[in-house]
């Protein structure tokens, strides 16, 4: 009979090629770069299953990063494990600074063989969807408030000072469409910037409304239900929680969904 043939894979991901290195079982097995390649599906399919087809079980795993959870999906959509892991949970020799996409590769596959890695949850594909939807209200809410800022700093500048302590009102607006300006470089600036903000302030309405749209559907709408009973916690605040953590029952404790939140220290 052969011998029972294990590894563990560590992949540095990046845009356009990923690095591959493979750790053999026990701790005395060989440790290779196997090397980079096309960070494509079609490609990273390929290595996967040509990797596979060599052993009788395999382990993978990659740093979480801009390139998303696509790979993670991938992998298991194979038949495989697949762990993810935060750069800051990765554990580094000290003076260790020398980074490369092989050095990462290589020690990412020790790591994942010794089990000295910490997985991060992953969210399917309809909670990233979600997350995304909200971040983009989130980015859109950000760029209404710099519009604003500037519009207030304009007036500031020309001395146009509202007599009214409350701002960006229906009555704020109608002052706004008031002010005359001598020369029509300055009267085109201002309506200009108070378009930007229309048009800012009816993006983040429509992605609102469309949040609203899709909570119903989401697997997640009866925790949004049970945050929305709190005092203050209206829909948006209510996804925001959910989209963010995700699923609350990974927290031991609620001392860790604290730590986790950054509401209090680390343990």
């Amino acid at each position: 009979m052969a011998d029972y043939r294990e590894v563990f894979v560590g992949i540095d991901v990046a845009k356009r090629k990923n690095a591959i290195a493979v750790a053999e079982y026990r701790r005395e097995g060989e440790i290779r770069f196997w090397g980079e390649v096309d960070a494509s599906v079609a490609s990273m399919r390929r290595i996967i299953q040509r990797i596979a087809a060599k052993f009788d079980c395999v382990h993978f795993c990659y740093e979480t990063g801009p390139t998303g959870y696509g790979l993670h999906r991938l992998i298991r959509s194979l038949g495989h494990e697949c762990v993810v892991v935060a750069p800051s949970l990765i554990p580094r020799k000290p003076g260790d600074r020398v980074k490369t996409n092989r050095r990462d590769a290589l020690a990412l596959a020790r790591l994942l063989r010794a089990g000295e890695l910490t997985a991060v949850w992953v969210p399917d594909e309809g909670h990233e969807a979600m997350q995304d939807l909200v971040r983009a209200r989130a980015a859109a809410v950000e760029t209404l408030r710099v519009h604003r800022q500037q519009i207030s700093a304009f007036m500031l500048e020309h001395g146009r000072i509202y007599p009214r302590k409350k701002g960006w009102t229906m009555r704020y607006l109608c002052w706004l469409e008031e002010q005359q300006f001598d020369h029509p470089a300055h009267q085109i600036a201002l309506q200009e910037m108070v378009e930007a903000v229309r048009v800012s302030k009816e993006r983040v309405e429509r992605l609102e409304k469309v949040i609203e749209e899709f909570v119903p559907t989401w697997s997640l709408a009866p925790v949004i239900r049970a945050l929305q009973t709190l005092q203050g916690d209206d829909l948006i605040v209510a996804v925001t929680f959910a989209t963010e953590v995700g699923d609350v029952s990974r927290f031991g404790s609620p001392r860790q969904l604290m730590g986790y939140l950054g509401l209090i220290p680390d343990e």
